[in-house]
């Protein structure tokens, strides 16, 4: 079996990145969808620099996500800057829609109050390690408990930690919005209004 790496480089040099067959208008566009297509399959931000990969070189990734996102006004979906890179996601006016199909409140009843507190506590201090939760909570955080989140797509993986042995770090997801009918992280709660309620009281934070 040939390492990650090797099998990532062939399929970059596979990739006709410059097309240099198609005229300008075309080859912007294929950009366009490509980048497209690479946010739809990640279930995590994308880097700037791993979208460059797919359009030219010395093309501008910033450009061509600027004119996807203009290209998708008018639609469900979304182009955004996250911690950790680019995601397409759903827009906030669809929530409703979207929680009465994926039963999202339904999943949310599985996760006990302390699950609840992590998720709050990633919610305000992202991207966070695990490392940075146990000095949250004065304890470690399983991994069965990260485990949980994740699977219920609340929480995704950031972008590597610049600590010793780059631990990688956590974010909340499109879901996360979507579970707690929020438009963006700005429209969290008042810290005042989560320690009137117990839940950073628990956390520490």
């Amino acid at each position: 079996m040939r390492p990650r790496k090797a099998t990532e480089d062939n399929a970059e040099h596979d990739l006709d990145r410059e097309l240099d067959d198609l005229p300008p208008d075309l080859r912007w566009r294929e950009w366009m969808r490509r980048v497209e297509a690479v946010l739809f399959a990640s279930a995590s931000p994308v880097p700037r620099e791993d979208l460059a990969r797919v359009v030219g070189q010395g093309v501008s990734v910033d450009l061509v996500l600027q004119d996807l996102a203009a290209d998708l006004e008018g639609r469900a979906f979304e182009v955004a800057h996250v911690p950790g890179g680019w995601v397409l996601r759903t827009r906030a006016a669809y929530g409703a829609a979207v929680r009465a199909a994926a039963d999202v409140g339904g999943q949310m009843l599985d996760l006990g109050e302390f699950d609840v507190a992590v998720l709050a506590a990633i919610a305000y201090h992202q991207p966070v390690t695990r490392d940075g939760l146990a000095e949250i909570f004065g304890k470690d955080i399983s991994r069965d408990l990260i485990g949980r989140l994740h699977a219920r797509g609340l929480i995704g993986t950031g972008p590597r930690s610049p600590q010793r042995g780059a631990p990688y770090t956590y974010v909340t997801t499109e879901q996360f919005l979507v579970a707690f009918d929020l438009e963006s992280l700005n429209d969290l709660p008042d810290r005042e209004q989560l320690e009137d309620a117990g839940v950073l009281s628990a956390t520490g934070a």
